[in-house]
C-alpha cells in the first residue's frame, strides 16, 4: 500500500487533493495532528514514513520541507520554488510525447500552475510547428476566480457586504509585470521572450479562461482559425484531458458570452479558437483548482505511482 503525506493539507491545494484521494483503495494517506501540522520533528517523521510527498506550502516553506526530506521520499510539490528548475521535472503530462515517461520516473516532480497550463497547451504546438514564431512577443489576458489567491483572498472575497462586493466584482492584478508565473509560462511554451501576462480575478469561487491575442500577419504563412485549429487538434487528439472545440466554440457560449466556470470540479481542459482572417484568438478553460492545481497533483501522482492516470480523476 502506497503511503501519501500532503505537507500543507489545510490549505485550498492540499484539503482538494485530499478530497480527491479519500476514496482511492491503492494509497493510504498519511496526516498530520492538527495542533502539530507545523511542527518540524513530526512533519521529518512522515516525510521519512512517505513514498510520496506532495507539497502544498508556499515557495520559502516547500524548499525548507524538500531540505527536510533529503532522500527519505520522492515530492510532488505544488509551490513555484521549483518549477524551472532544471534538476526537477515539470509535471504537464501533455508537454511533450516524453512528458509522461519523465513524471513517472522522477523523484522531483514540480506541478504545474494554473495559468501557464493555459498558456503553454494553447501556444507550445504552434511554436513547434513553427507557425508561431519563436521570437514573436505574445500577450495573454486572463481571469480567474478568487480561490487562486488562497485562504487570505478566499476570506475577503467572502467576508464582503453588498456594497464591498461591487467594489471588487472584477479586478486587474500583477501590475508590475513580474508575475510568479511568467518564467514558467516562458520556458515550457518556447517563446523567445517573456509573455506580457494581464491577471483579473473575480468575484466568484473557482473557474478561469486564458486568453491569447494574435495578428495572423504576424504568423508564418497567415494561417487561418482552422488552420491553427487543425495544429491543436492533432496535438492533443488522445489526450483524456485535453478537449479542443470546434472554431468559435459553437454550443459552447451563453449568447456571445464564454462561462469560465463550465469545467468546475474537474480536471478537464479546454481549448478554443476564435477569429477570422486578420485576428485570432485563443482561449484555455480550466478550473484553477482542479486541472490548474489539485486535479493536475493527482494526475501526476498517478504516473508516479504507476496507475492509470485518469484514476480518481473526472
Amino acid at each position: 500500500m502506497t503511503k501519501v503525506f500532503i505537507d500543507g493539507e489545510a490549505g485550498t491545494t492540499g484539503l482538494q487533493i485530499a478530497e480527491r484521494l479519500r476514496q482511492r483503495t491503492d494509497l493510504t494517506v498519511l496526516r498530520i495532528d492538527e495542533a502539530r501540522r507545523k511542527d518540524a520533528e513530526a512533519r521529518a517523521r512522515l516525510l521519512e514514513e512517505a513514498d510520496v510527498s506532495i507539497l502544498c506550502l508556499p515557495d520559502d516553506a516547500a524548499r525548507e520541507a524538500v531540505a527536510m526530506a533529503g532522500d527519505r521520499c520522492r515530492i510532488l510539490d505544488a509551490s513555484t520554488a521549483y518549477r524551472v528548475d532544471p534538476d526537477w521535472v515539470y509535471g504537464l503530462p501533455e508537454l511533450t510525447p516524453d512528458s509522461r515517461a519523465a513524471i513517472a520516473g522522477a523523484d522531483r516532480v514540480s506541478n504545474p500552475g494554473c495559468y501557464p497550463q493555459g498558456f503553454v497547451l494553447l501556444t507550445r504546438p504552434l511554436i513547434d510547428a513553427g507557425v508561431l514564431p519563436r521570437d514573436l512577443p505574445l500577450r495573454l489576458h486572463a481571469v480567474s476566480g478568487y480561490s487562486g489567491g488562497g485562504r487570505a483572498l478566499i476570506e475577503t472575497y467572502q467576508g464582503f457586504d453588498e456594497q464591498t462586493r461591487e467594489r471588487f466584482a472584477s479586478r486587474a492584478y500583477g501590475l508590475t509585470l513580474a508575475h510568479k508565473h511568467v518564467p514558467e509560462m516562458q520556458r515550457y511554451s518556447g517563446t523567445s521572450h517573456a509573455p506580457l501576462f494581464a491577471p483579473m480575478v473575480g468575484d466568484y469561487y473557482q473557474g478561469m479562461l486564458v486568453n491569447v491575442p494574435l495578428f495572423t500577419r504576424e504568423l508564418t504563412g497567415a494561417p487561418t482559425p482552422e488552420d491553427l485549429h487543425g495544429l491543436l487538434a492533432e496535438r492533443y487528439r488522445d489526450e483524456p484531458f485535453v478537449r479542443v472545440l470546434p472554431v468559435g466554440a459553437p454550443g459552447s457560449l451563453d449568447g456571445n458570452f464564454l462561462d469560465a466556470t463550465a469545467l468546475n470540479g474537474t480536471n478537464r481542459i479546454e481549448l478554443m479558437v476564435f477569429g477570422h482572417a486578420e485576428q485570432v484568438l485563443l482561449v484555455a478553460r480550466l478550473d484553477n483548482l482542479g486541472k490548474g492545481a489539485s486535479g493536475a497533483a493527482v494526475q501526476n501522482l498517478n504516473l508516479m505511482l504507476g496507475v492509470d492516470e485518469t484514476t480518481g480523476l473526472l
